[in-house]
């Protein structure tokens, strides 16, 4: 079985931001969100993993709004 875990990680950044209740979820419990929204029994270091790299997405996302705003002020 082949894992595109940038995929995977893709994906659920997109399921997250449309979704306050899955924000709210996975700021509390990363993991649990992430398994909740793969319905999929992946190994804990792999979906540990994705959790880390589904948070690091979604900062940079949130860097890179915030630059954009700065951006239109000057």
């Amino acid at each position: 079985m082949d894992i595109n875990v940038k995929e995977i990680i893709s994906e659920l950044v997109d399921k997250i931001s449309e979704d306050k209740e899955l924000q709210a979820l996975f700021k509390q419990d990363p993991v649990k969100a992430v398994e909740k929204l793969l319905n999929v029994d992946l190994p804990d270091d792999l979906i540990e993993k994705v959790a880390d790299g589904v948070k690091a997405k979604l900062t940079a996302d949130k860097v890179g709004d915030a630059l954009g705003a700065l951006k239109k002020l000057f």
